[in-house]
């Protein structure tokens, strides 16, 4: 079967796209992976997405948009996309057990946090630990956290979280940040900011909740508990495109690199493929930006498989 548009992914980018594609009339297979959802799938409340005036949980609006997906006519296959061909079209994707063929693609893969490792952190994500200020800050309103990194995310995370949080205790490995001076500057003169050098967390602390963190000093080889009510841990995130390398333009980072000037805003460097959410953005990395790009991605590959049809005809 010849699919009109094939969305790789099923984070709020992919479904949305998959509302969108599917109310087109163009019957999209959305590859939703295994564990289907996205981040937002680790995530309790959310509070910031509009239209849940008391807050909605994770998994819950992910189902939702997963339903309204399927009721315009979506169809969403639970598989892992292992490997795709972009050469030509049609656009083969393939899963472990079969290939599929498609005059479009949106990529809709996302980003995943980097995280440290840790079996306690693990355990705790969700419980305490969390890779979003923006999404979680809130909930720390009055209470003391520790961010781990020293990079640009670490610190607008740090800044971030000062708006809400008593104190936000830094922990770096090193003894000077790699964060631009600009953001160092501010957060050196933040009286809520602390800095933990030379230091790693050993582990998180805390059976149903975060109620501290180990760490060990490098320098002088000692382990010390500190307690905090909060970690968040931001030492990058790493987009989901190793799939894709071979076939479309990735930045230094491995994100999407969206063609310029293009009249079609979220077209990859392959014409008819399309990509939108975290797999393409590293700035604002939210789930409401997500869903609009998604909207976005679909509505081009509408467009485009309308230029198809015209020219056929």
């Amino acid at each position: 079967m010849m699919h009109k548009i094939i969305i790789i992914g099923s984070g709020p980018a992919g479904l949305t796209a998959g509302v969108y594609a599917a109310r087109a009339g163009r019957e999209p297979l959305i590859f939703a992976g295994e564990l289907w959802g996205g981040q937002l799938m680790l995530t309790t409340e959310v509070e910031n997405f509009p239209g849940f005036d008391d807050g909605v949980l994770g998994p819950e609006l992910m189902a939702k948009m997963r339903k309204q997906a399927q009721r315009f006519g979506a169809l969403i296959e639970d598989k892992n996309v292992v490997r795709v061909d972009f050469s030509k079209r049609p656009f083969r994707v393939y899963t472990h057990d079969k290939e599929y063929e498609g005059l479009s693609v949106i990529i809709a893969t996302g980003a995943s946090a980097k995280w440290l490792g840790l079996e306690s952190e693990l355990r705790l994500r969700g419980r305490g630990v969390s890779s979003c200020a923006t999404c979680d800050g809130f909930f720390f309103r009055n209470k003391e956290v520790a961010v781990v990194g020293g990079g640009d995310t670490a610190m607008e995370e740090a800044l971030f979280l000062t708006k809400f949080a008593n104190h936000v205790k830094v922990i770096h490995r090193r003894d000077k940040l790699r964060a631009s001076k600009i953001l160092q500057q501010r957060a050196f003169s933040n009286p809520k900011i602390s800095f933990l050098w030379n230091s790693y967390v050993e582990e998180v602390l805390g059976s149903d909740k975060v109620e501290g963190v180990r760490i060990r000093n490098i320098l002088k080889n000692q382990s010390e508990v500190i307690k905090v009510d909060g970690l968040f841990v931001a030492i990058g995130h790493k987009p989901n495109t190793e799939i894709f390398k071979d076939f479309i333009e990735l930045d230094e980072k491995g994100y999407i690199v969206l063609k310029p000037h293009s009249k079609y805003s979220t077209l990859t460097s392959v014409e008819g493929v399309f990509a939108a959410g975290d797999v393409v953005d590293y700035k604002y990395r939210q789930a409401i930006t997500a869903a609009g790009s998604g909207c976005m991605a679909a509505m081009d590959a509408d467009r485009y498989l309308e230029e198809l049809e015209a020219n056929f005809t």
